[in-house]
Order: C-alpha cells, then sequence, then structure tokens
C-alpha cells in the first residue's frame, strides 16, 4: 500500500515538473516574441555610425518578427525599389540625441534621385507642429556652399543656413533616400558613405 503511494506521488511530482517546464518554456517563449516585436526591427538591421537601416524590410525577405513590429507601430516602410529609410538615436559618439543641445549634420549621402531628413520624438513619430516644416527638410531644398557638402544644423533656437528646430525631449532623425540603386541590394553600408552627427554644444 504505501509502495502505491510513493509511485503514485511520484508520478504526480514527475508530471507536475514536467508540465512546469512547458509552461515556463512557453511563457519565455512569448515573453521573447514579444520583446522582439516591441523591439525596432532587431533582425537584419545594419548599422552604419549613429545611423541603423533594414535594407529588407520593404522586400519579400522580411521576417515576421519585423513584420508583427511594423503591423504593430502602423508604420508604412518604402518598399524594395523605392528607397531606404535611415534612423539615428544618438550623435556619432553614441551620445543620446537631446533637444537643448546643438548639432551639425555633414558629409554625404548615398546616392539617390531625392531625399528627406526628418526630426522626430522619441518614439518615432512627428512632433507637435511638424506641419510648420521647422523639422523636416530635403535634397532640393537645402543650400550648399561652394564645395558641395552637406550642413544641416539642429538646435532649440534658429539658426543662419540649413536649420531645424530641435523637438522637445529626446529625439530621432530619420533619413530617406528615394530611387536609390543601393534600395534593395546587398550593398554593406558603413558610416563614412552617410552623413556625421556632432554635438556643438550641450548645457551641462
Amino acid at each position: 500500500m504505501r509502495r502505491s503511494i510513493r509511485e503514485f506521488t511520484s508520478s504526480v511530482y514527475t508530471i507536475l515538473l514536467v508540465a512546469y517546464a512547458v509552461a515556463g518554456g512557453a511563457a519565455l517563449g512569448l515573453y521573447s516574441a514579444y520583446r522582439v516585436v516591441e523591439s525596432e526591427f532587431a533582425f537584419g538591421v545594419q548599422q552604419a555610425g549613429p545611423w541603423h537601416v533594414h535594407p529588407q524590410i520593404g522586400t519579400r525577405a522580411i521576417d515576421p518578427y519585423t513584420r508583427a513590429s511594423l503591423a504593430r507601430s502602423a508604420d508604412i516602410p518604402l518598399a524594395a525599389g523605392e528607397g531606404l529609410t535611415f534612423r539615428a538615436n544618438t550623435d556619432s559618439l553614441a551620445r543620446p540625441l537631446r533637444s537643448d543641445c546643438v548639432y551639425s549634420i555633414t558629409g554625404t549621402t548615398p546616392s539617390a534621385r531625392f531625399w528627406s531628413l526628418t526630426l522626430q520624438d522619441a518614439s518615432g513619430r512627428l512632433p507637435d507642429g511638424w506641419q510648420n516644416d521647422r523639422f523636416a527638410t530635403t535634397s532640393v531644398r537645402i543650400t550648399r556652399p561652394e564645395d558641395g557638402a552637406l550642413r544641416i544644423a539642429i538646435s532649440p533656437q534658429p539658426r543662419a543656413g540649413n536649420w531645424l528646430q530641435a523637438p522637445d525631449g529626446g529625439f530621432s532623425i530619420a533619413l530617406r533616400l528615394y530611387d536609390t540603386p543601393a534600395s534593395g541590394t546587398l550593398t554593406r553600408f558603413t558610416a563614412e558613405m552617410l552623413p556625421e552627427i556632432t554635438r556643438v554644444e550641450c548645457p551641462e
């Protein structure tokens, strides 16, 4: 009798252990999937200095986690052949972008028929008052010096030349290239191919 009770208890204990392991594994898997979906396109992302880009985001090769993240955010990426979107949340020294600092965007951009540069809030959305064009510019709107270099200032207060107003709080920068040869290809982007984001001054 006692042996039967011990065998029954052992069987129940084993079943409980198996059920606990299965439940724990399922919970861990669901949590991992949730974190991936909540993150900003963790798979297939290329880092080039402060900029990151997902070259396959507008193609059929997009991974299911990124597809779910897009559906959750309602973001519509550029399709393959239309262009690419580069994003930056930090300056070129990996410091988070701050609205009370002054930044200079200089250098070059990959070849494209047209590009736009937009400031967004920390969540990647357009800031309040975006209709006033203080938070965005394009390749046909900026003025260039004689050497043809790209120079754009980002600061809380207006500045001479090409200027964008830093949104309140932390912010990010989106550089969209339209009709670019690099779209949908296996191009490996480097920091030298994209503009540098330099912090010029910042209050302590």
